[in-house]
């Protein structure tokens, strides 16, 4: 995993390091790019991913691995910890073996959101389960999850904002004759909306722009089908973020600004962010897509050799820098191979604990080829950001990851309440924010021995 981490990155980094030769521009004067904080403290417990942090009171920190299936409480400066939820009877299985997610609920509880079950976990300030409600609306469960479409939380009013998915469905063909299958076309946009728990009235906040897979299907020899997809992995898009004060803060990609969205739906557009744009000649786009073909070729080939040596299963084959999957650098888009093993069962299989893999036959690894549009369909200007770049801090401001990288390192636009851009910092090279605290932001990163968690302040101490 560390190896298709770094590969991802280097996309980003080789991005940066050819646009520099092309022209970049800024309406106005930009503040100077400043470095994070020195980190205060690392977590000695490993991590699978360091996906969610929550900041609870007295400097207890709730972590959501959502690669080692566990969410784990530490203490004041990540020091001891214990586990609050995982796949073991200790804690009556209550992460299942699918990604979970961590809303921050009311006062100091914590949602834990398990997309099997349908069930909320409701966590208390001393990371006790207190009780258990119902996910609002089942077929949305995985929305809830966060990463790449962006963190749910509540509004001013208590109602649970999140990107819903997207409005995509395959209909069987006439009679089962695949011959006649067709794909809809993916779209090209998707609503945040938030509903009330107790009532479950859904309201539609803004629609966002998203990256777009084009698709398409052949018959195979044999009478199967065989669905080929085209990616731009450098789309414009566009993110969202519950704010302190409960506003959803729509950034737009097209334009690069802030629409504020307050509880009864209120629209209100701030000025655009200056941004240093990079202008992409032609060479430099043709080796952003040779760099990503090449980046892509070697997760793949690291899927098949974790599918050879783990059976079946659905395997994402992009993470983030943090462990966690994060498809910023692809734009947004999770790549999934689809494995099963020979004649056994697909899914799970009766009476599984915890949707376990079936047990079969021999595994037979199914691979969708993965095309890349032509170098010259890519923009003119590199996007400011990605899917998923952006997070809101516990004062009001808004945290924007965008495609500047310096020495391996993310840039974050701060930008504050009334949309204005007020500080640049650079996060140190594999880091990537998983939370805030007051005055602090907490980082997942991989060292040689695994993943860990680190604070930091967001400002360095005064001299």
């Amino acid at each position: 995993m560390s190896t298709a981490r770094n590969s991802l990155a280097l996309i980003l980094v080789a991005l940066a390091a050819t646009g520099a030769a092309g022209q970049q521009t800024a309406s106005t004067a930009l503040p100077p790019i400043r470095p994070l904080g020195k980190a205060t403290a690392t977590s000695t417990d490993l991590m699978g991913a360091v996906s969610q942090v929550r900041a609870l009171p007295g400097g207890r920190i709730l972590v959501n691995d959502n690669l080692g299936r566990k969410v784990v409480l530490f203490e004041p400066g990540l020091s001891a910890s214990k586990v609050v939820a995982d796949t073991t009877s200790a804690t009556a299985n209550a992460y299942s073996s699918r990604a979970g997610g961590l809303i921050a609920y009311k006062g100091d509880s914590t949602l834990f959101v398990d997309p099997i079950s349908l069930a909320m976990l409701v966590i208390d300030g001393k990371g006790n389960v207190t009780r258990v409600i119902s996910v609002p609306r089942p077929n949305e469960a995985n929305a809830l999850i966060g990463g790449p479409n962006g963190t749910p939380g509540f509004d001013a009013q208590g109602r649970l904002v999140y990107r819903a998915p997207p409005n995509f469905r395959i209909v069987p063909p006439p009679g089962g004759d695949m011959s006649k299958m067709q794909i809809p076309q993916m779209p090209d946009s998707v609503a945040v909306v938030r509903i009330a728990l107790d009532t479950r009235v859904v309201d539609t906040v803004a629609f966002l722009k998203i990256a777009k897979t084009n698709m398409t299907v052949t018959q195979t020899p044999n009478g199967g089908m065989s669905v080929t997809s085209t990616i731009n992995p450098m789309q414009v898009v566009d993110d969202w973020a519950v704010t302190a004060d409960g506003r959803v803060a729509v950034v737009r990609g097209q334009e690069y600004k802030i629409e504020w969205v307050d509880g009864k739906g209120a629209i209100a557009a701030s000025n655009k962010i200056p941004f240093a744009w990079r202008r992409l000649d032609d060479s430099t786009k043709t080796a952003f897509i040779d760099s990503t073909k090449a980046a892509m070729e070697t997760l793949r080939q690291q899927a098949v050799t974790r599918a050879q040596a783990g059976g079946a299963g659905n395997m994402p084959i992009a993470f983030g820098p943090g462990g966690a999957m994060d498809m910023g650098a692809m734009g947004g888009m999770r790549i999934e191979i689809n494995m099963r093993g020979g004649d056994g069962p697909r899914g799970a299989a009766p009476g599984a604990s915890n949707g376990a893999p079936p047990t079969g036959g021999p595994t037979n690894i199914q691979i969708p080829p993965l095309n890349f549009v032509n170098p010259s369909e890519l923009p003119d200007y590199a996007p400011p950001f990605t899917a998923g770049a952006v997070r809101a801090d516990l004062d009001g401001n808004v945290w924007i990851r965008t495609s500047n990288v310096y020495g391996g390192g993310s840039v974050y636009d701060i930008v504050n309440a009334k949309g204005e851009l007020t500080d640049r910092v650079l996060l140190p090279a594999g880091r990537v924010i998983a939370g805030f605290g007051p005055g602090v932001v907490y980082m997942g990163f991989r060292d040689g021995a695994g993943v860990r968690i680190e604070m930091a302040p967001i400002r360095s101490a005064t001299p």
